[in-house]
């Protein structure tokens, strides 16, 4: 049974002592879901916002200093002239499908576990894709430099599809993002008009674009939901192919092989349901969410991410076992660099991260605990983003001609930027959990009516 189907009444009005006009289960969740976005923030808050803020600033400041001083202030070199800023361009990008497959895959297959993660999915994909973009822009030392890829457009290029995949995907899921928001927004806009700040409440009343709960409004928002669900399937195919495509399509060893493109795929898919597993289950500590984020829901979670695992390890054993038959020297120097040589502890710490541990965990069920599914997708978030090391700097250490090997060591500009990176992502989602439903609230409804 879906809100708007005549049998529950939606209509919202607002906060008097109490929401005595929906059941008690109803008013339960939402005033669970709405308390944070009334209660002032504590300290704790606002220390894990200051200091986020801080090493985001300290970025912005490497990065500044790298714009005036060039790239020479980075580890980069020839022939390695890509190092960990387009590991976090990839690594960002992939974690972004999981909003796409948990909120919108899913939902065409009408998956009810996904209820509860759909929010905080679509928000990764919105938080994350920026970071992952403007890698690139870092990568490039000049900014300005990005306007010739419009300017003096090569439609041979893929790092020209990559630049329209990519935007295409962000404006496309900004808006599903939004378009789901649009009940939970009238839900605050009705709700908070007498506890929050007038400017939110304005805010929410011009975002709710007048929502109501309607038949038709909720018949129009389901059916648009369904339509773009089925676009951003195919965006989040087409946007990490073509992110391979930007490797696998030049000659460099390691790289020119047909399987990178479904490798990248079944990668970007299992690092992102991983951080969205830490996302939900910090989520349901701190605002104590075990009600509507149930031990079923992480168990049923942690069971597909056991498949993404053994999916991630069919695709990485083909990668290899291609270069070990084929025995072409280039490949092979990188392959051997890999198991053997100098990123052998890199290649092998990797492996562990992604496979050899979280595959017992995940496949043995009294181990497949919430506390160890935390702790195995941190693990594994680890792991993917050292294989996009792992991809990158040993092909680029390893080039044709042998006389041209280097060595790589990211300098403190490099790592600096790239903590900021990861904090700007933390301090996004932290931000948005006291603006905004963490959970989508009518989604949830929806589950609990079915039932």
């Amino acid at each position: 049974m879906r809100p708007g189907s005549g049998d529950v009444d939606y209509t919202l009005t607002g906060w008097k002592g109490g929401w005595t006009d929906a059941k008690s289960s109803e008013a339960n969740l939402e005033s669970i879901m709405l308390k944070p976005l009334i209660e002032k923030p504590g300290k704790g808050f606002w220390l894990a916002a200051a200091v986020l803020a801080c090493i985001f600033l300290w970025g912005l400041s490497a990065w500044a200093w790298q714009v005036k001083n060039g790239l020479k202030v980075t580890g980069l070199n020839v022939p390695v002239f890509w190092g960990i800023y387009l590991v976090n361009f990839v690594f960002f990008i992939g974690i972004s499908h999981a909003g796409t497959l948990i909120s919108s895959i899913l939902r065409i297959t009408e998956t009810e576990w996904r209820r509860p993660f759909t929010r905080a999915a679509e928000a990764i994909t919105v938080f994350s894709l920026p970071f992952g973009a403007s890698s690139v822009i870092v990568d490039l030392g000049r900014p300005e430099r990005l306007l010739n890829v419009l300017l003096y457009p090569h439609f041979t290029s893929p790092i020209l599809w990559d630049v329209v995949c990519i935007s295409t995907y962000l404006v496309t899921s900004c808006l599903y993002f939004y378009l789901a928001l649009i009940p939970d927004i009238a839900l605050c806009r009705d709700r908070l008009s007498t506890v929050v700040h007038p400017a939110r409440v304005f805010i929410y009343r011009k975002l709710a674009l007048g929502w109501t709960g309607t038949k038709a409004q909720w018949k129009m928002l389901h059916k648009i939901l369904g339509g773009m669900s089925v676009f951003l399937f195919c965006l989040v195919i087409s946007v990490h192919t073509n992110v391979s495509f930007v490797f696998g399509l030049t000659t460099k060893p390691g790289w020119h092989t047909a399987v990178i493109g479904p490798y990248f795929v079944v990668g970007a898919i299992y690092s992102g349901v991983a951080t969205v597993i830490v996302a939900m289950l910090a989520i349901r500590r701190f605002f104590r969410l075990h009600a509507y984020l149930t031990d079923d829901h992480f168990d049923r979670i942690g069971k597909f991410l056991l498949a993404l695992c053994c999916f991630w390890f069919y695709f990485t054993f083909l990668e290899f076992i291609t270069t070990f038959y084929g025995r072409e020297t280039a490949h092979m120097a990188v392959f051997n660099a890999k198991f053997f040589g100098e990123y052998a502890w890199l290649f092998w710490t990797m492996f562990a991260c992604c496979f050899l541990i979280p595959l017992p965990v995940l496949a043995i069920k009294p181990l497949r605990t919430v506390r160890n599914l935390a702790w195995v997708c941190i693990v594994i978030n680890i792991g993917m983003w050292l294989e996009r090391y792992s991809i990158i700097v040993p092909s680029g250490a390893r080039p044709y001609l042998s006389w041209g090997m280097s060595h790589y060591t990211p300098s403190w500009v490099e790592w600096s930027i790239t903590a900021a990176w990861f904090a700007g992502f933390a301090l996004l989602f932290l931000l948005f959990t006291r603006l905004l439903p963490i959970l989508t609230v009518w989604e949830v409804k929806e589950q609990e009516l079915s039932h």
